[in-house]
């Protein structure tokens, strides 16, 4: 798995940062729930929209860890190009239609 990870090649950038914003935002989902209700027993401790844009911070810190310090540019912009795209989706989203 590791050997699969560290290639510098753009289409693994793209699915790696399609793939972790929505891995860590079902966890931060369902942690949410469990903690508003465990605790201050409220349906939710963060909106959705909250939990969405802690979900695509973890591409920032995919990214730099590819581009610094594996030197892998062609991984780090596959996951700039999906970072951008989900901010832009998270705005229009947000903005626009709401």
């Amino acid at each position: 798995m590791k050997k699969l990870l560290m290639r510098d090649n753009f289409i693994l950038g793209i699915i790696m940062g399609a793939v972790a914003p929505w891995i860590l935002f079902v966890i931060l989902y369902y942690l949410n729930i469990l903690l508003g209700n465990l605790i201050l027993h409220v349906p939710y401790l963060l909106r959705s929209t909250t939990l969405q844009l802690i979900a695509i911070v973890v591409n920032v810190f995919m990214m730099r860890q590819y581009m610094v310090k594996y030197k892998f540019d062609k991984t780090g912009r596959g996951i700039l190009l999906l970072t951008f795209i989900y901010i832009l989706a998270y705005f229009v989203n947000d903005y626009l239609i709401k």
